[in-house]
């Protein structure tokens, strides 16, 4: 649940009321009336307007900031991933950063016996 006083984005008009789309506004109140979908009673400044959303239709600005955030370096990597021609890099953005976990895994080498043996006595030495 959002805090009263913080400040929030319209990102969606879920039940058409023309709600100002991008602008940002404040959460004055919260609705608790549990015959009705809004949660939040809304102050938009440009407008001047008072407005009951749900929750689903409004996102922090912090929490936009941050989305935009990644998605820029997420280009910007795919950008200098394809100026350099790393093909691994362009993979594990495409794919995911999961992809980088399981390839870290797979990637390990199978040590012989005489290796293992060896390093084990080595640490038992020390």
């Amino acid at each position: 649940m959002l805090k009263l006083g913080q400040k929030v984005v319209i990102i969606a008009d879920q039940f058409e009321q023309n709600l100002p789309i991008g602008e940002y506004g404040y959460i004055i109140a919260y609705d608790r009336n549990a015959d009705n979908v809004f949660d939040y009673v809304l102050r938009i400044p440009k407008t001047g307007r008072n407005y009951y959303v749900p929750a689903s239709d409004i996102e922090l600005e912090e929490v936009l900031f941050q989305l935009e955030a990644d998605r820029i370096e997420r280009e910007l990597l795919i950008d200098y991933a394809l100026a350099t021609h790393n093909e691994a890099l362009f993979r594990r953005i495409m794919n995911g950063e999961e992809a980088e976990n399981e390839e870290g895994d797979s990637g390990k080498e199978v040590q012989s016996r005489e290796e293992f043996i060896r390093q084990v006595n080595l640490k038992a030495w020390i």
